[in-house]
């Protein structure tokens, strides 16, 4: 009987070993690791809009009928890097890119020409 408890006991001590060396290298695989410091956060903060004035539409000299520019003021700065634009008739896709000094707004409506009679809104978007 006491040769069949050390027949039994050697495929165990034979099997814990190669666990125990498995789990070593999987340990010194993962310690090779190297992982870099990084961030992450979440927050939250309130969107306000803009308050436009002092619109104008600057019509060409040549065909009256045409809007060349359109300028208007906000009622502060947008940020530096913002993206303005400016949308003239409501079933267009056509939105036109526009320039700021401070609070002024420029905005280019010549390609494609925007037309008096097409233009039937004023819808401005300023996004960070």
């Amino acid at each position: 009987m006491g040769g069949l408890l050390i027949a039994w006991r050697t495929p165990l001590i034979a099997l814990f070993l190669v666990g125990v060396g498995l789990s070593g290298a999987g340990y010194a695989f993962a310690a090779a690791n190297t992982v870099p410091t990084s961030k992450a956060g979440d927050g939250a903060a309130v969107i306000t809009g803009y308050t436009v004035s002092s619109v104008v539409y600057a019509i060409n000299v040549a065909s009256p009928q045409n809007i060349d520019t359109v300028t208007f003021n906000l009622d502060s700065t947008p940020p530096v890097g913002s993206k303005i634009r400016l949308k003239l008739v409501a079933a267009s896709a056509t939105w036109y890119r526009c320039s700021n000094v401070a609070a002024a707004i420029t905005c280019d409506t010549t390609t494609p020409q925007a037309t008096v009679a097409s233009a039937d809104e004023l819808r401005v978007v300023v996004a960070q």
